[in-house]
This record gives structure tokens, C-alpha cells and sequence, in this order.
């Protein structure tokens, strides 16, 4: 493999080698059975755990390239793998192959006056290309749920993480091959110069179908400005928990401190807080105190300020901020509605947590808001397809066509209509 090409004609031609040879394996893939699938599947779960020391050495090579270059906290544990998480990847491919195969679904049936049956049908999209950054895990959980929604895949990792998601690749290719599937149904681009992802936003000569960037708010912005195919990303995850006047306290701090701090630099973190006036008094001391504890900088309101004297000053930039660290910005509102209303101004439409043992107050935050994953008393690091037990995700959709959401084994389909009739002709 080449870690970099200074030869743009050699770059295309290689670009477009991956995107011919994916777009033949996409027609073995959408005739491949679910036991095929499935083995190959349950197969690259167990090259990983085999290979888990080959792994984790690509990983140190990683990491030190990364501490050289002085990459920040939340960028260094994305990119850390130890053995805990080489078996959660592990798991989570044979977590795919244990769901049910979305190919071939009857979505819909019905029969038309003229006796003509028609039936609406799930199908692999055809060939999907992967753009991410640091989280070598993406790899694995891409990989997975495009062989098992029968798409053929080309993953374009980020340079800081080249080295695992190459060792974490050979664990896939040796699933395929168990199986008998085409190795390049799941491809890693084989260089890290940044010319190739132009190259794969252009399409390769017509070969992609989907574009699916899963990284920071650059690659994210330009993914979605210079695709010539279609795109489905979310832009940032700027989360807020609701601490509403009638929240259980203990709920609230735990759920707070889950919600911002278990892991600040996944896109379900929550970014801000926003908390009735009415409770400031019994409920905002604890809840801070907590995330003050856990290291976390707090950014404030002057209502928020005046009874939290460790709190920062707040600015207007700092609500429509993904910290992706740990920092949470806390606002003081008045009532259910006014939260609704900062939401739906700030926020990304990513995951929104309202804490409350009030139903009506609850459903009325769950409805009325338009974001892609709305959540009652629960903490917004929820917000993950492996959680809602679709065995991985790719990412998690915010935008309004195709997929909202986590983006697992179904929402990688699209579907056609099957007509069956028995002569009849158009009048």
C-alpha cells in the first residue's frame, strides 16, 4: 500500500481501480445470502480479536504520531485503542451479523383494481464511500453494515489514524475471503494523500452512490459543498439536557454528568444545559458542583453566575458551540416552552434530553422539537446505534432525507417496486 502518491495521474487511476472494482463486487453483494454475509461477518469478529496485538501496535503508531503533533485531548481518545475497545469492535460486527438481514424486506403491498400486484422492497444502495477522521472503530463498524445491507464500501480514513484502520481492514478482507466474497467489497484507501477525497466527492467516474462523511465540522462543510453525489452527514452535535422544575434531583446530576462528561468528544455529548429559574435555588449548586469535580469548565448566564461564583461568563457563540471537551455552557430558562425555543435556535438537531417527572411537560418537549433523536430522563450519550440495538452505526443523521438518526444496517437500503401481474396492458 502506498502511504502517499505524489503522482496525481497515478492517484486517479488508482482512485478509479477502487471504484470499478467496488462496483463489481456491489452485484455479487446484492445476490450474497444472509448465512454468506453472516459468516463473513462472524468471521472478520474473530480476525480481530486474533489480531488484537497487531492491532493495538498499529495504534501506538498512531498515537505517537499524534502526541508529535500535539492533537488535543478529545482528538487523542478518539484515536486510542486498547484491548476493551478492539473487543467492543469485535462485538459489534458480531452484533451486525446477529441483526436480521434488511435486503429483500416487504416494506408495503397492495393490490391494485386492475389485478396488478405491487410491492415496495428493500435494496443495498449499491456503493457507498466512507469519509471519517480519528475513531479507527469506524472502520470496523462501516465496514460491517455495509457487507451486511449488501453494499459495497470505500473507507477513506483520516491520516492520524492510517496505521489502524489498515491492521483493523486486514481483519475484514480475512472475513470476506472466509466466505468466498469479493475482497474489495470492503476497501480502504490505500494513501493519505487529501487529493483522494476529492477524488471519491467527484464520484469515481460514477462508481459511488453515496457519500457518508463522519468527522469534524470542516470535513463535514466540505464534503456537503463540493459532493457531486448524494450526501448523508450530520454537521455538528450540539446536545442540550433540560433540567425542568419538576426533574428529580439525583436524576438530574446523574444524568448531566453522564450526559457531559462519560465521554466529551463523541457527537452525543452534552454541549449545553439549560435549567428552569425556578429551581436554581435547590437544584444548580449540585449539578455543577458535580461537573466541577469531574474537571469540567462551566459557562454561564448572569442568573446561573450570581449563585455559582466558579461559572465563566457565557457568550452568544458559546450555545451554538460543539466543545467536543469538557466544557458545558448552562443557561437559565423559564419554563418548557422558552427551552423548546433556545433549542430549536441553537441546536443542531442532533439528541435533546428533557429531565422531568412531569409527562405532560415531557411529551410536549418531546413533540414539539425536530431534532433527530428526542429523549425523556435519559442521558444524551444515548445517542449510538450499538444502544439502540442496531449493532454499530455509522453516524447519526440530522438532516431531513433518507436517514435520521443512527445510521445502521437499514437505513444503508433503499427500495424498488416489484410488479407482478398477469397480461394486463395500459388502456
Amino acid at each position: 500500500m502506498n502511504v502517499q502518491s505524489k503522482d496525481g495521474v497515478a492517484l486517479e487511476a488508482q482512485m478509479f481501480a477502487l471504484g470499478r472494482a467496488a462496483r463489481e463486487s456491489a452485484t455479487h453483494l446484492r445476490e450474497a445470502s444472509t448465512a454468506v454475509k453472516n459468516k463473513a461477518l462472524i468471521s472478520a469478529a474473530d480476525a480481530i480479536r486474533a489480531r488484537q496485538n497487531a492491532i493495538l501496535a498499529a495504534n501506538d503508531e498512531d498515537m505517537r504520531a499524534a502526541a508529535s503533533r500535539n492533537l488535543g485531548p478529545a482528538m487523542m481518545d478518539r484515536l486510542k485503542l486498547d484491548a476493551k475497545r478492539v473487543e467492543a469492535m469485535a462485538k459489534g460486527v458480531a452484533d451486525v451479523a446477529a441483526l436480521a438481514d434488511p435486503i429483500g424486506r416487504e416494506l408495503a403491498r397492495w393490490k391494485r383494481p386492475n389485478g396488478l400486484d405491487i410491492a415496495r422492497v428493500a435494496t443495498p444502495i449499491g456503493v457507498l464511500g466512507i469519509i471519517y477522521e480519528s475513531r479507527p472503530n469506524v472502520t470496523a463498524d462501516a465496514g460491517a453494515l455495509c457487507l451486511k445491507s449488501g453494499n459495497a464500501v470505500i473507507l477513506r480514513g483520516g491520516s492520524e489514524s492510517f496505521h489502524s484502520s489498515r491492521a483493523i481492514h486486514e481483519a475484514l478482507v480475512e472475513g470476506l475471503e472466509t466466505a468466498g466474497l469479493p475482497a474489495a467489497s470492503i476497501q480502504l484507501v490505500p494513501t493519505i494523500d487529501r487529493a483522494a477525497v476529492g477524488f471519491m466527492l467527484e464520484g469515481l467516474g460514477g462508481a459511488l452512490d453515496m457519500i457518508v462523511p463522519r468527522g469534524g465540522k470542516s470535513l463535514v462543510a466540505r464534503v456537503q459543498k463540493e459532493a457531486r453525489v448524494p450526501v448523508l452527514a450530520h454537521l455538528e452535535g450540539i446536545c442540550h439536557t433540560y433540567v425542568h422544575e419538576k426533574a428529580d434531583l439525583n436524576k438530574a446530576r446523574a444524568l448531566v454528568l453522564n450526559g457531559k462528561m462519560r465521554r466529551t468528544g463523541i457527537c452525543g455529548a452534552t454541549e449545553t444545559m439549560l435549567i428552569d429559574r425556578s429551581i436554581l435555588a435547590t437544584h444548580l449548586k449540585t449539578i455543577l458542583d458535580d461537573l466541577t469535580k469531574a474537571g469540567c469548565e462551566i459557562r454561564a448566564d448572569a442568573a446561573v453566575r450570581e449563585l455559582y461564583a466558579g461559572a465563566k461568563p457565557a457568550t452568544e457563540e458559546d450555545w451554538r458551540t460543539e466543545y467536543l471537551d469538557a466544557i458545558i455552557a448552562v443557561r437559565t430558562v423559564d419554563g418548557v416552552e422558552q427551552a423548546i425555543d433556545h433549542i430549536a435556535t441553537y441546536g443542531s438537531q442532533h439528541t435533546e434530553s428533557i429531565v422531568t417527572e412531569d409527562k405532560v411537560a415531557a411529551e410536549r418537549f418531546l413533540s414539539a422539537l425536530d431534532s433527530a433523536i428526542v429523549m425523556h430522563n435519559a442521558s444524551t450519550q444515548f445517542a449510538d446505534g450499538a444502544e439502540f440495538g442496531m449493532g454499530a452505526e455509522i453516524g447519526i443523521g440530522t438532516g431531513k432525507l433518507h436517514a435520521r438518526g443512527p445510521v445502521g444496517v437499514e437505513q444503508l437500503t433503499i427500495f424498488k417496486y416489484v410488479v407482478r401481474g398477469t397480461g394486463q396492458t395500459r388502456p
